[in-house]
């Protein structure tokens, strides 16, 4: 190959993946929300300079202003200061969900698709076990029995997710299985681990990305649902379903539904879509 030719399958390469990069407005918009989300997670201090617990009797049930932009609630305290307070207990329970849901569902899928046999049939059928009771009644069921704590709602949420991530790796395993270089590699001598750790994992776990970023957005809404019925951490706690749930109480001053309702759909639709945009970009 001459180094014309090279510089030129180069800078074709580097174009192909500019324009896989190039995102289009609205998703663009969406990582802008998740990214002020995680910032809010990481250092609320930095975006409020209001306590999240303590408030001022005086100023309470007021509208949104430019002093305080969410309002106040009943006992005076900051809106949109519990809100971003309450961003970092519903950010990090929707990874705890996730994580737990791919890392065993992914197993499941795994082994089953791989290993076949009577190791498939047994886990497939515990998968269509869990299918076919509604992820949110399973959600609940676990945390019953557990406890009720966010972190307990986190891991519901995840074991209630499992069967969906173990469905997609089976799938994926199967379908990797019979590509020419798996069975190049058993030709060559491989063991059966070595290629399912070195060839089958990487290329079947592709397609989870999307489907852990969407679940992540799933996880949010399900933990506040949970949060709304009362299955998360009590008052003071400013988890954004508990905000809702607070609100509900107040309705002549619907701020206090609408503004944590607005953040958690804003969040859940900009996950959503950038899952879209990776699906479709991959």
């Amino acid at each position: 190959m001459t180094l014309a030719s090279f510089s030129s399958v180069s800078r074709g390469t580097s174009l192909g993946w500019l324009s896989a990069l190039r995102a289009p407005p609205t998703v663009a918009l969406s990582f802008v929300v998740i990214a002020l989300v995680i910032a809010w997670s990481v250092a609320p201090g930095l975006f409020t300079g209001h306590s999240p617990v303590a408030g001022v009797p005086a100023e309470k049930l007021l509208s949104p202003s430019a002093a305080h932009w969410f309002g106040t609630d009943h006992l005076g305290r900051d809106l949109y200061t519990r809100v971003v307070y309450g961003t970092a207990s519903s950010v990090t329970s929707a990874l705890i969900a996730v994580v737990i849901a791919a890392v065993a569902g992914g197993l499941i899928g795994l082994l089953a698709g791989f290993l076949g046999g009577w190791v498939d049939i047994v886990l497939a059928r515990l998968v269509d076990v869990l299918l076919a009771i509604p992820n949110f009644l399973l959600a609940v069921i676990v945390v019953t029995a557990i406890g009720f704590d966010t972190t307990n709602a986190a891991i519901a949420t995840g074991v209630s997710a499992v069967a969906v991530f173990a469905r997609v790796m089976r799938s994926e395993v199967i379908k990797t299985r019979q590509a020419v270089f798996v069975e190049a590699a058993f030709l060559m001598g491989g063991s059966r681990w070595h290629i399912l750790l070195r060839h089958v994992l990487p290329n079947a776990s592709r397609s989870v990305l999307p489907l852990a970023v969407l679940q992540f957005g799933l996880s949010i809404l399900v933990i506040a649902s949970l949060a709304f019925l009362g299955y998360g951490d009590p008052p003071p706690a400013s988890d954004w379903g508990l905000l809702i749930s607070i609100g509900k109480d107040y309705l002549k001053w619907p701020w206090l539904v609408y503004a944590p309702a607005f953040v958690t759909i804003a969040t859940v639709l900009s996950v959503n879509r950038i899952s879209r945009w990776l699906r479709k970009t991959d």
